[in-house]
């Protein structure tokens, strides 16, 4: 649409189902291109992708023609359905229901990247949950304990 300028950024969290640490290093980086192929595939700018075992972060510069539950949608479930084709894992693979979004602005963008691409240094000291909810707080989320991601289970 002509005379349409936007400056979007979004910073994604989401989770493997029940935070289990399932993704692998042998196969995290073709998850990682995959994810991205989605990404541009769907007209968005990929900013910088990383995971740990149990979860994901992806910051993108957002085109406005797809919404972001739009976006999530198919970038989690293209990426399930991935992984499960591929055999990466014994179980079916599922990402958990929902995720975070967080804008943030241009200036933001060198930060949020770098705090993404050292993902495994900042692991070393504290849990996916600790994070999440200190992301959750620095932007000045409201939420309700219930609906934070799923407990572990055991098998």
């Amino acid at each position: 649409m002509s005379n349409t300028f936007t400056q979007l950024y979004i910073h994604f969290v989401f989770a493997v189902k029940y935070r289990k640490a399932v993704i692998e290093e042998s196969w995290e980086d073709r998850l990682q291109k995959y994810i991205t192929g989605v990404v541009q595939k769907n007209g968005h700018k990929l900013l910088a992708i990383n995971n740990m075992p149990d979860h994901l972060h992806l910051f993108v510069g957002l085109n406005p023609k797809q919404s972001i539950s739009d976006l999530m949608r198919l970038v989690k479930g293209d990426s399930s359905e991935f992984i499960n084709k591929e055999g990466f894992t014994k179980r079916k693979f599922h990402w958990q229901d929902g995720y975070g979004a967080f804008s943030n602005s241009r200036t933001q963008i060198d930060g949020v990247v770098k705090y993404i691409l050292n993902q495994k240094q900042h692991h070393a000291k504290k849990t996916f949950l600790e994070e999440y909810l200190e992301i959750l707080q620095h932007y000045a989320v409201d939420y309700e304990e219930q609906y934070i991601f799923h407990d572990l289970l055991d098998d």
